[in-house]
């Protein structure tokens, strides 16, 4: 708890917890150290399916020791912008961007390629489904990305119900959390979408 407050790590899994079930499947877009996808896998347990995506092998290695008791994980060494390249549906899409923590701090995520793979969550995910976003501004390249991230989740208009968690009146810019629900309406329109998170 963050002085009464849930963290915004905290918050986006009690979001995620209200939709998700034991059958379902879910997306770790952003794998880091395996805190959501552990709690990803014990949501769907045990009969669902958790997909974990980092493009550091490191990531999955911490990972996989984390969740080893979890036999419903696939893992995927590949850039969070292709998750829709092994994912077809998806209950759930939880990003936490920037680096990892203990790592190389110029690995990390990068507003074109999170974008990309917000555009390819938004696609795959089911109707009442939900994605949430945890944003790092305040560092370098952290600012860019968060700008950005905002900015196009906020173009989605109708056919989402979106909302904005942040901390406000701190010495430096705070995390902040994105959650984003799929309306059961907008499936038949987003099934016809070639690609991108609008629609004409």
């Amino acid at each position: 708890m963050m002085n009464g407050f849930p963290r915004p790590t905290e918050l986006a899994q009690a979001w995620i917890r209200e939709v998700i079930g034991a059958g379902d499947v879910a997306v770790d877009a952003t794998t880091g150290n395996g805190h959501d996808t552990r709690f990803l896998a014990d949501c769907v347990t045990p009969s669902g399916l958790v997909h974990a995506f980092d493009v550091q092998q490191l990531a999955l290695d911490v990972a996989k020791k984390y969740c080893a008791e979890f036999q419903q994980i696939q893992w995927h060494l590949v850039s969070h912008a292709l998750l829709e390249q092994h994912v077809t549906a998806a209950r759930a899409v939880m990003f936490n961007l920037g680096y990892l923590p203990g790592a190389d701090h110029q690995c990390m995520t990068h507003a074109s390629e999170t974008i990309s793979a917000i555009d390819a969550a938004c696609r795959i995910l089911q109707p009442g489904g939900r994605i949430t976003i945890v944003c790092y501004p305040g560092h370098a390249g952290g600012d860019e990305e968060t700008a950005a991230v905002v900015e196009h989740v906020t173009a989605l208009g109708s056919g989402w119900h979106i909302v904005k968690y942040e901390k406000l009146a701190t010495r430096k810019a705070a995390p902040l959390l994105l959650g984003m629900e799929k309306q059961r309406t907008l499936q038949k329109q987003w099934a016809k979408m070639n690609h991108g998170c609008a629609w004409r």
